[in-house]
């Protein structure tokens, strides 16, 4: 796995998708979970190519609804406009609350190019966790997700 954008699908009881996604900063561990919901969603992830620029500016009170909210507006981008999408310059800080500024690059689905996987429907508030680890753990970031498929 590349240090840039980690991430691996995990085990577990139900029929939801699990994966855990690490890196050296938020942004880096946001930017996982992205690619990790496409890789879920298509066959071939790199398939999808940089037609197309969106921006997305949410904030929530929390990490973890931060989170959530972003992963769920590239699954709403998926269904109701038949995007793709992949985080290609991202900011995420928390204050008062948590908020994320990105810019977000693909394509429209094509059916001929994108074989997709599983349907992903959102993703979950169960399990989900983000924390950074110890500094002598290396103080990376660590987020758990569940999607619902």
């Amino acid at each position: 796995m590349s240090e840039k954008h980690e991430f691996e699908f995990v085990d577990g009881v139900t029929s939801d998708l699990s994966f855990v996604a690490r890196g050296p900063t938020l942004e880096t561990v946001f930017a996982a979970s992205a690619k990790a919901l496409l890789a879920a969603t298509v066959e071939d992830p790199a398939s999808v190519a940089p037609r197309l620029r969106r921006e997305v500016l949410l904030e929530e009170p929390d990490l973890e609804l931060l989170m959530l909210r972003f992963l769920n507006e590239l699954v709403y981008l998926r269904d109701a406009e038949q995007l793709l999408l992949l985080p290609r310059r991202m900011r995420v800080s928390v204050n008062d609350a948590a908020r994320l500024e990105a810019d977000l690059l693909g394509e429209a689905i094509d059916p001929e190019r994108h074989r997709m996987d599983a349907e992903v429907k959102a993703a979950t508030a169960h399990g989900l966790r983000i924390a950074r680890a110890a500094a002598e753990e290396g103080g990376k970031w660590e987020a758990s997700v569940t999607l619902d498929v």
